[in-house]
């Protein structure tokens, strides 16, 4: 018969999110080599190793991914159950690890996280910022319990629900010749030298949803944050196609002005994204309901 213990469960998730040994001991407050007998003691039990060992680095195996969301699920109810013995069942307490987009992160973490952070105040928040692609891989590995992203997610593991909605704007230079003109028409962008988001990037996508609707132009730099973008197109080195939220302040100093462009259709959904497999358990489902 199996004899296996929460502490044992809690080293192996913390050395799987976290890749070392030594990052799991701080994490679950035990000493290295104490921390190194549990997870040799959980391999001893199952039978089977779980990591593979790669220049001191833990990577997981088949069998420990196959683990992964099971031990993760196993210590979320014995959490539960612990908050139902003393009474204090609604008392959420814990950590949430949430992956956002870079447009949800860095302009509308206030509206993702507030009304949740202010409710439950003794649940830790660990938010993960990245592009669209790298929110989806980390969910994949169950590295987050949830992603925030602002495209489209197709992944037969991963669930997405719509959120609220966003509007993209194409934006210049106030001297460039596109932002003097009045009565923009597509026919204007041919040729027109563009600084785009990185691939991978939901805004990228778009962007290029976006270029297809034009006569073609050219692409002059790309990078990877959206401050990056506004620096450059105000330094008159291209135009971008970047979300309003983020542009609010740019435009209100008049560093950057908005092209009027009807013509394209720049909404686009922003989402939650969560795994099929993962157990959803009263922090999540708090969450959840806090949207």
């Amino acid at each position: 018969m199996l004899n296996i213990t929460p502490r044992q469960l809690d080293v192996f998730v913390q050395t799987a999110l976290h890749g070392s040994l030594r990052a799991a001991a701080e994490r679950v407050h035990l000493t290295q080599p104490a921390a190194s007998m549990a997870l040799a003691e959980l391999e001893r039990q199952l039978g089977a190793p779980l990591f593979d060992r790669e220049r001191g680095r833990l990577h997981l195996n088949a069998r420990g991914r196959e683990l992964l969301p099971r031990a993760q699920e196993l210590l979320e109810r014995h959490a539960e159950l612990a908050r139902f013995g003393q009474g204090d069942a609604q008392a959420l307490a814990g950590e949430l690890r949430i992956g956002a987009s870079n447009t949800v992160g860095n302009y509308l973490v206030g509206e993702l996280l507030g009304a949740f952070v202010r409710a439950q105040p003794r649940v830790a928040i660990r938010l993960r910022v990245a592009n669209t692609h790298a929110i989806a891989a980390m969910l994949l590995d169950h590295a987050l319990d949830l992603g925030c992203v602002e495209g489209p997610v197709a992944h037969p593991q991963l669930e997405l629900r719509p959120w609220r909605e966003d509007r993209l704007c194409v934006c210049a230079a106030p001297d460039h010749p596109l932002a003097r003109k009045r009565g923009l028409k597509p026919v204007d962008f041919a040729g027109a030298r563009w600084v785009l988001r990185e691939p991978g990037s939901a805004t990228r996508a778009t962007t290029e949803r976006v270029l297809a609707q034009l006569p073609p132009g050219e692409t002059v730099l790309e990078l990877d944050q959206v401050e990056a973008i506004k620096q450059a197109v105000a330094a008159g080195l291209g135009i971008a196609c970047l979300p309003e939220v983020a542009l609010v302040d740019a435009l209100a100093t008049g560093r950057l002005k908005a092209l009027k462009t009807p013509f394209l259709d720049l909404r686009r959904m922003l989402s939650l994204l969560l795994h099929r497999q993962k157990y959803r358990g009263a922090l999540l489902e708090a969450f959840l309901r806090s949207l």
